[in-house]
């Protein structure tokens, strides 16, 4: 019985261990990451390496009961573009002209191991009802069994997901949690990053109805088409497509 009176499905919610892949795909029940003692904390950069290669992910099982692999993650676009260096003729430094406003676009994607991204948006901060209409979002898209494997968020754990696995998308849905405090494990990170740092550089939109149509229509799409940066984004944490 987890805190808030929820119980969750056997089999359906765990936590990525610490141990050997071998050791967790074939074991039946995930095992809570293992935290580092009080006198640690500012050595845990020096494991990231080793938590890199031991972090286990029950792909074998997975792939054993025939389910579909998705990362998934959120993020959120401001109207503030994302500066990178570029071309300018000599002693003309290019000036970027920006509004200053809090407004933004919420946006949740996930990547499979066959390098499809799924992804939906809004014009506010996801909540736990949210994360519930982006998981029934690819279960419409991706047949069969899914396996989504996304960060500790509380909208990921809240009372909405858990009732919503009762209600009998177990059947079909299986969430693992990533170990806390290691976003750079989550492969979908890379897809934020490339959307900003890549297809988005540099861009000044004068409202979010603007950016919308960049961020979904056009750069979504450009990377879609872009199947080998997707699997590099998967690739780089270590784990296998």
């Amino acid at each position: 019985m987890r805190e808030g009176g929820y119980s969750d499905p056997k089999g359906v919610w765990g936590e990525l261990s610490s141990g050997s892949c071998e050791s967790f795909a074939q074991s039946a029940e995930a095992e809570p990451a293992e935290a580092p003692a009080p006198s640690e904390p500012a050595r845990r950069g020096g494991h990231r390496a080793l938590e890199r290669k031991e972090v286990a992910f029950p792909q074998k099982r997975a792939l054993k009961e025939g389910r579909t692999i998705a990362f998934a993650d959120q993020s959120g676009f401001y109207l503030l573009p994302m500066v990178v260096r570029t071309y300018a003729p000599v002693g003309k430094t290019p000036i970027l002209k920006e509004n200053l406003t809090r407004d933004h676009l919420s946006a949740m994607s996930a990547i499979t191991l066959e390098g499809k991204l799924y992804m939906i948006e809004q014009e506010r901060s996801f909540k736990g009802e949210d994360a519930v209409r982006f998981l029934k979002h690819l279960m419409r898209r991706i047949p069969g069994k899914l396996l989504v494997v996304w960060d500790g968020s509380p909208i990921h754990c809240g009372g909405a997901v858990k009732d919503f696995l009762a209600s009998g998308a177990a059947s079909r849905l299986q969430l693992e949690q990533l170990p806390g405090y290691a976003p750079d494990l989550n492969p979908d990170e890379g897809i934020w990053k490339h959307l900003k740092c890549v297809e988005l550089k540099n861009l000044c939109c004068e409202s979010l109805a603007e950016l919308k149509v960049e961020l979904l229509r056009k750069a979504k799409e450009r990377l879609r088409h872009k199947r080998d940066v997707i699997l590099g984004c998967i690739r780089q944490p270590g784990f296998e497509v």
